[in-house]
């Protein structure tokens, strides 16, 4: 693993006397004549000199897999991946049983660059680099340092193998600039080049998101240019890979998780001549320079750099947990964000293993709080620097045995004033919860389309002279809903208000006794019937809907006229509401810990709980299913603000 080896790389750069270049090459070992024939072979040209003597002083901190049977997965990998007639999710499936059934544990297997680089492979690299950076217009404005971190390193991302990618990627994905129409304002500008690069990589690459457990990364450079299937991440190593074999300058950034989700995001920025840093909100189908998810919140932004972070080093030689914080990043948050430098109140009476402590984020998903950056206790107060606003943070420190917390959870708001979230526990009140995740704009823009929509019966197939049993005045239905219906009938159905599609993720009807009344599935001739189906098929996030925004309904038609006295209308969502059926639990916190209020099979999609402590954090669990999950509070005795 990566922190096995720079452990050892770490005790070269404590010292005090001994420059970073002569410690990577002591850390070489027998592997120094190799990079010292590459600073011999520059001697008499300064300015690549000073590049070979960047890339070896820094390169004990990057690392690549150590067995050679990487390349036996790496063949089943391209054999699979040459297959373009094979789905995706083959693809993707098939090496997740090749990586844990045949080849587990590669990566735990790693070593050092700075013991395995050889001259060849780095003189190539050099040279290149400063090819593409001379001749290209359009990396013209970047001076030396940038030219360092933008195009020059050897590798995009850790474990990437020394596979000539330059050479290879440039050929595939840069026909189009070798084609393109000139004109006088855009030609040869990064803005116009990116463009270029990023549209064919777009038209070549097979691109399908998949955001689940899968082999090792694919980076190889022919893997790379065939990639069926990836996160976000593998998009971005594909992308700025391409973007260096053609001289586009680019970083990667990334933020550990955003500031209410349980995951991070990672992306790439491109410099610009004339417009600075512009990243690329997603992957390779979005452009640079399109708004930034303006509404997302940051805790923290990194830049991955090539060079080594000496503050991440010091870390680790004083600390005593040794949390594995990237050695080769840098903070950027402040670029993304606003940020503040804080002074948090701490516990009395806390012992510590360390003089570190850790600035978290509450996950809610297999780990209650996650790690964003570290900081230092100074009399009494935890210190961090460049921290974002507008989220929820705790602070932790190590007592030797285990993270602990010793601060009061706290908001630093929007304008940089923190709020302590002291719990009192003296008084309760009773809970009525609808959803366990906060609702983004798509989730009440698709809630909003069952307004106005009826639950309707009829004796005919026309639903002429039709009955209003039930006419939805509130977008949050009860489920089940009671309903009056005054006649049996033979047919009901959902009428969906014009302009929703016809939206709907679920329909069911009861009697009396809550007795679900089947019958043959019904709806209007814009529906076919996989679209039908997916109204009655218990899944939450499959949807009923069309392409015509009007006169769109499903329902069914029963074998006998009957009444209904109750029904389920689930809008279409993100399965986050309280599901019937599903088991929840309910935890508050409680200034030390999460403590359970209990677990309940829900009913409804309301779950009700008794003598809940007041003033505090919750968190509500499904045992069941999904993910998603946040802290939040209840402000001003019923408003609910998640965090």
């Amino acid at each position: 693993m990566k922190n096995i080896i720079i452990f050892f790389a770490v005790i070269f750069f404590a010292s005090c006397t001994p420059s970073p270049l002569d410690y990577a090459l002591d850390f070489a070992g027998s592997n120094r004549s190799e990079l010292e024939s590459v600073l011999e072979h520059y001697k008499s040209d300064p300015e690549k000199l000073a590049a070979a003597k960047f890339l070896i002083e820094n390169m004990p901190a990057h690392y690549s897999y150590r067995d050679s049977t990487i390349y036996k997965y790496y063949a089943i990998a391209d054999n699979l991946l040459q297959q373009r007639d094979l789905p995706h999710t083959v693809v993707r499936d098939s090496l997740l049983d090749v990586r844990k059934k045949i080849y587990p544990g590669l990566e735990r297997n790693s070593i050092s660059d700075v013991k395995i680089m050889t001259a060849n492979y780095l003189i190539y690299t050099i040279d290149h680099a400063f090819k593409v950076w001379k001749e290209s217009e359009w990396a013209a404005h970047i001076d030396f340092d940038e030219f360092c971190e933008t195009l020059l390193p050897y590798k995009v991302a850790e474990y990437q193998p020394f596979d000539y990618w330059r050479d290879t990627l440039s050929e595939a994905f840069s026909q189009n600039l070798k084609t393109q129409l000139y004109d006088d304002e855009e030609t040869n500008t990064t803005f116009r080049t990116v463009d270029i690069v990023r549209n064919e990589m777009l038209q070549k690459v097979r691109r399908n998101g998949e955001y689940i457990d899968a082999g090792y990364p694919l980076l190889t450079a022919s893997q790379m240019k065939n990639i069926a299937y990836g996160r976000c991440v593998d998009y971005v190593n594909l992308a700025v890979s391409t973007y260096r074999s053609v001289g586009i300058p680019c970083y990667i950034d990334a933020t550990p998780y955003y500031g209410r989700f349980r995951a991070g995001h990672t992306w790439d920025v491109v410099v610009f001549g004339n417009g600075g840093d512009m990243p690329s909100p997603w992957d390779i189908t979005c452009e640079h320079g399109r708004r930034f998810y303006p509404a997302q919140r940051f805790p923290k932004v990194y830049r991955s750099t090539y060079a080594i972070n000496r503050d991440r080093v010091r870390y680790r030689n004083e600390s005593a947990l040794k949390y594995p914080f990237d050695y080769c990043q840098k903070d950027l948050t402040s670029k993304y964000t606003k940020t503040s430098d804080i002074e948090i109140d701490t516990y009395r009476d806390i012992n510590l293993a360390e003089k570190f402590c850790y600035i978290s984020i509450f996950n809610g998903h297999n780990i209650e709080w996650s790690i964003v950056d570290y900081g230092e206790i100074k009399d009494g107060k935890a210190c961090f620097k460049n921290i974002g606003r507008n989220i929820l943070y705790i602070v932790q420190g190590f007592d030797g045995k285990k993270l602990i917390p010793i601060s009061d959870p706290f908001i630093l708001h929007q304008n940089g004033e923190i709020e302590y979230l002291t719990f009192d526990g003296n008084e309760t009140r009773s809970l009525d919860i609808r959803r366990k995740y906060y609702q983004n704009r798509n989730v009440v823009e698709m809630r909003e389309r069952i307004h106005g929509g009826k639950i309707q019966g009829a004796d005919n197939p026309d639903f002429r002279n039709a009955e209003d049993i039930f006419v939805i005045d509130d977008v949050y239905v009860n489920d089940p809903q009671l309903v009056k219906s005054e006649r049996p009938h033979t047919y009901f159905r959902y009428l969906s208000p014009d302009g929703s599609y016809g939206s709907i993720a679920e329909l069911k009807f009861y009697g009396a006794d809550t007795t679900e009344i089947s019958g043959t599935p019904i709806a209007n001739k814009a529906a076919d019937t996989e679209v039908i189906k997916k109204a009655f098929d218990d899944d939450y996030l499959s949807n009923f809907e069309t392409e015509n925004p009007d006169g769109n309904w499903v329902g069914i038609k029963t074998a006998k006229p009957q009444k209904i006295s109750f029904v389920r209308i689930v809008p279409r969502s993100d399965d986050n509401d309280i599901r019937p059926g599903d088991t929840y639990e309910l935890l508050y916190y409680n200034g030390k810990q999460w403590v359970s209020m209990g677990k309940k099979v829900a009913m409804t999609n309301v779950l009700h709980y008794d003598e809940v402590p007041s003033n505090t954090l919750y968190w509500v669990k499904n045992h069941r299913r999904g993910w998603d999950e946040r802290a939040f509070l209840i402000r001003d005795g019923e408003r609910v603000e998640w965090w």
